[in-house]
């Protein structure tokens, strides 16, 4: 059993060493390490206008993405929650979990065919590109709020401050989003892990001027090796940082559930 964990961590680990130690390689051809050490590549990558306006276009379509995400994700994870009628919440978490089993090519080539033509001619544009964003991680944001909503007594809340004479409105803003808090930030942070990171859509809805970072990231491997590696090596970085992000969340919302379990025992 140890072994077969030490094997997995091996083939997870090593494509990611080889990508570190490629990006301070000064040449890489044809052999299973590179030759001399360089951090030119670094340099290179922070100098070159294509990566840095590709982050700016992957930074921008994630903070749309996410905001578009929070504004639909939150009311309909509620209105999943809340109905009493189980058919109708099985048909609704079926519907969230579509985008997940259908294949990303699939979809890409739908918002092609849809969106190529001359009544919508918005291919390539950014806020097509956001829409097929917002598509492929609002899922994971509504399914993430879900698993939170299950754990808390929100019902018992509402129906308290119902009571007490407060409206729909007030309840939702002073019970149920205080209530949310924590698993909607985790959720937006696994949004901009997935979002930041996406390609296969992103390759082939976005236009020239808004390549994504994961896009010009590809076609640089067909060139400089040392400079692709370099630039993955900041992408996947910036992976870790959000997953270590979610994960501290998390755990700050769990000690906040336990505290107020015991609180309240």
């Amino acid at each position: 059993m140890r072994l077969v964990t030490v094997l997995y961590l091996a083939y997870l680990v090593l494509p990611m060493a080889l990508l570190a130690v490629g990006s301070l390689g000064d040449s890489w051809t044809n052999s299973l390490l590179p030759q001399g050490m360089t951090s030119r590549w670094y340099t290179d990558w922070a100098e070159d206008p294509t990566f840095s306006r590709a982050f700016l276009v992957s930074l921008k379509v994630v903070c749309a993405t996410c905001l578009i995400d929070a504004v639909i994700g939150l009311p309909l994870a509620y209105a999943v929650h809340a109905s009493a009628h189980r058919g109708v919440q099985a048909v609704a978490r079926l519907a969230t979990l579509l985008p997940i089993a259908v294949p990303e090519l699939v979809l890409a080539f739908g918002f092609i065919l849809a969106f190529s033509s001359d009544r919508l001619p918005w291919l390539g544009g950014f806020w097509l590109l956001v829409a097929a964003h917002v598509v492929l991680t609002l899922p994971y944001l509504v399914l993430t709020l879900l698993s939170d909503m299950g754990t808390l007594d929100l019902g018992i809340l509402e129906r308290a401050g119902e009571s007490l004479g407060a409206g729909f409105g007030r309840r939702f803003v002073d019970i149920v989003l205080p209530s949310v808090r924590h698993a909607l930030m985790s959720g937006l942070i696994l949004v901009t892990a997935i979002s930041i990171g996406e390609f296969q859509v992103s390759n082939l809805v976005s236009g020239f001027l808004n390549r994504t970072y994961p896009v010009v990231l590809l076609q640089a491997f067909y060139g400089a090796t040392g400079l692709a590696c370099a630039a993955t090596v900041i992408l996947l970085a910036l992976a870790i940082l959000a997953a270590a992000a979610g994960a501290l969340t998390a755990r700050v919302a769990g000690g906040a559930a336990h505290g107020a379990g015991g609180g309240r025992a």
